[in-house]
């Protein structure tokens, strides 16, 4: 009983780390598309320069604004693997659609750093953030119910707030959707600030839970 038990143990050791692999990969590689359109020309003049930097504004700003997202993402990612550390089935395929839609975020920037004045440009980077957590959200409860693969602390205080944090995270993205078409888009991105602190909330709650958990194992 004993070796079975290793060798299943060892399984899901060989199945997280080949998804944390993969996912790396595409943080990766998301990341580094962010930066193609950061770029201003050779050979500009004084005045052409300042143009140019001032043009580069909203590009650095979307830039930003994805990779923040992009490694709060990352993060979450590595806590839901401790805690589930082997997808397979229906989590499995909510954790790659999760992937697919990561490798997505460069499209939703370069449209936010080119047309940030449109509705349907904030609503669609909204919707983007919103359903990426969805994802997350399903690979992490899907996963869990699994009950060899699920660690106990995964239906306990950690797992919910891992489960708080994402649900609430896509909840404030959706509702600026409406604020994008109802109000402005500017007013729909300054939301998006005013979420930080309450993401920023949200983890910290969440990052404790985990290490009360770990002290307390």
């Amino acid at each position: 009983m004993s070796d079975a038990r290793a060798a299943a143990e060892k399984a899901d050791e060989k199945s997280a780390d080949r998804l944390t692999t993969l996912s790396d990969g595409i943080f990766a590689i998301a990341m580094t598309l962010l930066v193609l359109d950061l770029h201003v020309e050779p050979g500009l003049d004084k005045d052409e320069f300042t143009d140019a930097v001032r043009q580069a504004v909203p590009d650095l700003g979307a830039y930003a604004l994805s990779f923040t997202i992009l490694a709060g993402f990352w993060r979450d990612h590595r806590l839901i693997v401790r805690l589930v550390p082997r997808f397979e089935g229906v989590a499995l395929r909510f954790a790659l659609m999760w992937l697919g839609a990561i490798a997505l975020v460069p499209f939703p920037t370069a449209l936010l750093s080119e047309y940030a004045a449109r509705p349907l440009t904030v609503a669609v980077y909204a919707s983007m953030v919103a359903v990426t957590n969805l994802l997350e959200l399903a690979m992490f409860l899907t996963g869990r119910r699994a009950t060899e693969h699920a660690t106990e602390a995964s239906r306990g205080d950690v797992g919910r707030a891992v489960t708080a944090d994402l649900a609430a995270t896509a909840a404030l993205f959706a509702a600026t959707v409406p604020v994008a078409y109802l109000v402005s888009p500017v007013a729909a991105m300054w939301c998006w600030l005013a979420l930080v602190p309450i993401k920023l909330t949200l983890t910290h709650r969440k990052r404790a839970t985990a290490r009360r958990h770990g002290r307390a194992s």
